[in-house]
């Protein structure tokens, strides 16, 4: 579906009740009940089901999530199935995420690929508007938001800890990019940057990208870095993180590159757009320590690694402001090239104001 469709929610459903009788050998009286589509993002589609079924005389329910393969495409590659199958393989491991249930390829029930996963209880603090003036977290005492976010870096220090290469995870290299798994990452988004911009000059990113090539740390670890790493990609139960979700930004590297982004996804959500913190969320050093104490090693680069993650969200910000204009959609005067992304782009690496 294309940014701005509305998706037929009666033929879903029809389509998802034959889809179900297939993949539920033995079941009868298949109900899909309840099917929303909670809200569309650039990067994917999610629907929302109450499956009711019955199977040897008994009588089951069970409450899922769908995710569809977008055809607006934020990413120049978007592999639905590595998400899908990343997800499988960390459920015998100690980092929580949903129970995978089924992959389909073929475009013929929801007019694109899609896996389903059960859908587990409890809330996610919202991007939009960000956590810091809604949803769940606005209601916490302080004490509950610093417990949330330190659970959070927690449950990112466990996903640094694992033994990728013992899990299967060497699939996610592409040496094809590089000879490192941070070469492999700069040269994706340098293809990235050239596919998204189309020809248009982009005065703060392309320097960024020439320091971040310039500076690479050497000598790095090497282990499974979440990529989107944020509390608004966590399901918490009360201040508890009881789901790690969104896998698409899955990739090897040195796993202070996630604290990057955390670092500088919450400085976006608050000060980036003239927000303040809300009381109790514990400040970047606690932050840094917590992550520090809990994976048991000392972070060394985090300079670098906040600045890779404003590049990585500007490059996004630049297809974005493409999709958006092609919907048809409002797009703020110069958006592609000055915004928060670009702003902090800047700032961290004392690069002249965008405009």
């Amino acid at each position: 579906m294309a940014i701005g469709d509305q998706r037929d929610l009666e033929l879903a459903r029809r389509n998802l009740t034959t889809y179900f009788a297939r993949v539920l050998p033995g079941a009868s009286d298949i109900e899909v009940g309840d099917l929303s589509a909670p809200g569309m993002g650039f990067s994917n589609e999610t629907l929302l089901v109450d499956l009711s079924y019955s199977r040897n005389g008994e009588r089951r329910d069970e409450r899922l999530v769908i995710r569809v393969k977008p055809h607006a495409q934020v990413f120049p590659e978007y592999d639905l199935r590595r998400q899908y199958d990343v997800m499988r393989m960390l459920e015998p491991t100690d980092v929580p995420v949903p129970h995978m249930r089924w992959f389909e390829d073929a475009a013929d029930t929801l007019g694109a690929s899609f896996y389903v996963m059960d859908r587990i209880d409890g809330v996610v603090p919202p991007d939009h508007p960000t956590y810091n003036v809604a949803g769940c977290c606005v209601d916490m005492t302080p004490a509950s938001r610093r417990a949330l976010c330190f659970d959070g870096i927690d449950k990112l220090a466990r996903i640094h800890k694992l033994d990728w290469q013992q899990l299967g995870f060497d699939c996610l290299a592409r040496p094809d990019l590089g000879a490192t798994p941070l070469a492999q990452q700069l040269e994706y988004y340098r293809r990235y940057l050239e596919w998204g911009a189309e020809g248009r000059p982009q005065p703060t990113v392309e320097p960024a990208l020439a320091w971040l090539l310039a500076n690479q740390p050497a000598d790095e670890p090497v282990g499974l870095c979440w990529g989107d790493s944020r509390i608004g990609n966590m399901i918490f139960d009360g201040d508890r993180c009881v789901a790690v979700l969104d896998w698409e930004m899955v990739t090897l590297g040195n796993p202070e590159q996630d604290l990057g982004w955390w670092l500088f996804l919450d400085w976006h959500h608050s000060a980036g757009i003239g927000v303040e913190r809300l009381e109790g969320f514990p400040s970047r050093e606690a932050t840094i320590a917590r992550y520090a104490e809990r994976t048991g090693r000392p972070v060394r680069h985090l300079h670098y690694y906040e600045a890779f993650a404003a590049l990585r969200f500007a490059v996004v910000m630049i297809r974005i402001a493409t999709l958006t204009r092609a919907a048809g959609m409002f797009t703020p005067e110069g958006f592609e090239t000055n915004n928060i992304c670009t702003q902090g782009l800047a700032r961290l690496l004392n690069l002249p104001p965008p405009s």
